[in-house]
């Protein structure tokens, strides 16, 4: 008589959650479909454009368009621009019906396969790793690049046959009209260029690639987009030389037609911005890099004047979404955040403990992008996370290896505040520190919860997010939440074993009692420049010197961040691109067309003003009331008991005791060697058998390539009763 009232009401709930994930999966399906139909459609249209048909098509769809208040500029902003943005807004959402219940539906595959985007295809080359889904994406580029060069010669070879002209003459005309269709093939890469950079993207966040791992993206885009306005601005030079007309041509400024001036800006600031990025001149000089790449401004303003808005509009899309981003991070990044703890290890290494708002999430693959005013006003520096979203909901924590001038002057000033008087007297000035923070940013969702299977190869400062990580499963399994990973081998190559205090930042047994009953966890630590163990090893690990850097009016991090609340980051993007066309209809209507406005350089820097007026204005708009609800939400919550607050230590024993209770049963050192990947690997496929093992690397490029070289042998040569190895890079060198 009792069982049924309570198993009628289970029994409906059931029925009713089958209900919403069925309904949930549907939307989220239909949502992907028409991204990338409209995607594929985008693309075809590009590829189109080079032909004659494509040609003869765009001159009727203008036509056809006119009518708009926008006039031709509208009609190739719908046609190329509109779609990204149209995507963007499917993005978001998709974003807010996932929710954070993606973690629970996935299951590991019961039959192991190999994916695209995990297996790397190149190893050795200009490109590093490259996965087969990235070779599929350079493929596509480098057929369009061929394609376009081979539709625009024919074309201008055609066109200047149908001329009466010299053969000098036929010269300088086919160099004119290839010079102006190199320049359209860069501005259609320039629709991409942006896209990679913008940190909390609706869009990366839908395909879950996280901004570490799309720069390269940019800088690929990059390289052939200056390539292409390079040979478009070098054809125009030769056939104006001649002409005998050179420096007549390079300073003018046309009100109608393209203004050639604004362009050689453009595209001395884009050569200054691409020649200091290049890898060796990076690595000599970060700041000029740095300081030089803030160019970008010039670059896109200067080609906004020289080609006008109809042609502005062609690659606004792009643009538009990295202004969002970068409006966003300036608001963010506008607060200082307390540090809890400042720690410096004896191997150069400096730990940060952050203030963070408990409502701000991340996952154990997130980084941040930190600026300490008292360094530099205008540097910012990224650093994997090295906490868990479990071990604080008020904190996270990094760990910054000191490599440079920036990070030796961060320990520099730790330490000073470390000696500084306790407490100082009246007269004494005591040091502080003051820190802002942008992100966190990183995968949309954990995928190192995905596998049974995990191998993490770290070299040196890369064991910081495998701490996280490691810190993040032993949670996981110790409140007995969705967690895969039960297998889990870490292989970290270190110079010397001073390093080793980088693991015992963490107390496993506190983390999870008993963890080894549950989780079977191997680490191997290879030491490559010390033949034999230090004599004195407690002398290299028990010297640890802890401070507190004094904060003034500091508070948690902002959440106002793109990864952050999906309603309220698609409310700013959605709103502020309402409010884009809004103006734009309106200054076309009240007064270009009224007046008859016909400067092209006037329309395209009134395009650009639309542009950035409209994220001040109706994104600002958002971003106030986001920032009020997140006060709101904040003075709400309750600080939990273990909240670290600034001023407090946390007095841990010493490190080398902390190491020898956490890892001694579970770790082998080898001293004098590296990773012997062809055994490692070996011997996992033996134990592990048929499976799935996701591999992650951080680390540096050398390191990379032989994991990935390795997996790439092993996948092609693999039996049946191997695993399925797949490749997973978290790059800590942006």
């Amino acid at each position: 008589m009792d069982e049924n009232p309570v198993q009628e009401p289970l029994l409906l709930s059931k029925i009713s959650v089958n209900k919403k994930s069925l309904f949930v999966s549907s939307v989220k399906w239909i949502l992907t479909v028409l991204v990338w139909a409209i995607f594929a459609a985008w693309i075809g249209v590009i590829f189109l454009f080079p032909t004659q048909f494509g040609n003869e098509l765009l001159v009727k769809y203008i036509h056809a368009t006119s009518g708009n208040p926008l006039g031709i500029t509208g009609s190739l902003f719908l046609v190329l621009s509109g779609p990204i943005l149209v995507i963007a807004f499917l993005s978001i959402f998709h974003l807010i019906v996932s929710g954070d219940e993606e973690l629970q539906q996935k299951k590991s595959s019961k039959h192991p396969g190999v994916r695209l985007w995990t297996f790397p295809v190149l190893v050795d080359g200009p490109f590093g790793v490259v996965s087969a889904a990235e070779f599929i994406g350079i493929l596509l580029f480098a057929v369009y690049v061929i394609w376009a060069l081979y539709a625009y010669i024919i074309q201008s070879l055609n066109r200047v046959s149908e001329e009466d002209l010299t053969p000098m003459e036929e010269g300088i005309m086919f160099l004119k009209l290839m010079g102006g269709h190199l320049g359209s093939m860069g501005l259609y890469c320039m629709a991409f260029l942006f896209l990679p950079v913008a940190r909390g993207s609706v869009l990366l966040r839908f395909i879950n690639i996280p901004f570490e791992h799309a720069t390269r993206y940019h800088v690929w885009l990059g390289h052939l987009t200056m390539v292409l306005f390079t040979l478009h601005g070098l054809l125009y030079i030769v056939g104006w030389a001649m002409e005998g007309n050179l420096l007549e041509e390079l300073l003018s400024w046309q009100a109608i037609g393209v203004a050639i001036l604004p362009g050689v800006i453009s595209l001395f600031a884009g050569l200054l911005m691409w020649v200091t990025s290049l890898p060796p001149v990076r690595k000599w000089n970060f700041e000029l890099f740095f300081y030089t790449h803030q160019l970008y401004v010039v670059f896109v303003l200067g080609l906004a004047l020289h080609v006008g808005d109809f042609i502005f509009s062609m690659a606004a899309g792009g643009i538009f979404l990295f202004v969002l981003d970068r409006f966003l991070r300036f608001c963010q990044s506008r607060r200082t955040v307390d540090i809890i703890l400042a720690k410096t290890l004896p191997c150069g290494t400096v730990e940060l403990v952050l203030s963070k708002p408990g409502n701000l999430r991340y996952n154990a693959l997130s980084f941040v992008f930190l600026q300490i005013r008292e360094l530099s006003w205008l540097q910012w520096h990224p650093f994997s996370v090295s906490s868990s979203p479990l071990d604080g909901k008020y904190h996270l924590s990094i760990l910054i290896k000191v490599l440079g001038e920036w990070t030796g002057r961060l320990r520099g000033s730790i330490m000073d505040i470390s000696e500084a008087e306790q407490p100082p007297s009246p007269s004494q000035h005591r040091p502080k520190i003051t820190a802002s923070v942008e992100g966190p940013y990183g995968h949309e969702g954990p995928y190192h919860l995905m596998y049974e299977n995990l191998i993490l190869v770290a070299g040196g400062i890369g064991i910081s997010p495998f701490l996280a990580i490691l810190s993040d499963i032993l949670h996981r399994v110790h409140e007995e939440r969705p967690c895969l990973p039960r297998n889990i081998l870490i292989v970290w190559a270190v110079k010397r074993s001073n390093e080793f205090p980088l693991l015992s930042t963490m107390d496993l047994e506190s983390v999870c009692p008993y963890f080894y009953d549950k989780l079977n966890l191997e680490i191997s630590i290879y030491v490559t420049r010390e033949s034999n163990p230090p004599l004195e090893e407690g002398d290299i690990h028990n010297v640890t010197v802890t401070s507190v850097c004094p904060m003034s009016k500091g508070c948690g991090m902002s959440g106002l961040v793109g990864t952050g609340d999906s309603i309220w980051s698609g409310l700013y993007v959605i709103s502020s691109t309402v409010g884009f066309v809004i103006l734009l209809v309106i200054l076309y209507r009240f007064y270009i067309n009224p007046y008859s406005i016909s400067t092209w350089w006037y329309k395209g820097l009134l395009f650009c003003g639309c542009m950035l007026a409209s994220v001040v204005i109706f994104g600002g708009l958002v971003v106030g009331l986001w920032h009020l609800w997140e006060k709101k939400i904040s003075a709400r919550e309750e600080y939990d008991e273990n909240r670290l607050k600034p001023g407090t230590v946390q007095h841990h024993e010493d490190t080398a005791n902390l190491f020898q209770k956490n890892h001694t049963s579970i770790t082998t050192i080898q001293y004098g060697s590296r990773p012997d990947f062809k055994e490692i690997f070996g011997s996992i496929s033996e134990h592990w058998g048929y499976a799935d093992v996701g591999v992650i690397i951080c680390g540096p490029p050398t390191l990379e390539c032989s994991v990935a070289r390795e997996i790439r042998s092993r996948n092609l040569k693999r039996e049946s009763h191997h695993p399925i190895f797949h490749f997973h890079s978290h790059s800590f060198d942006l």
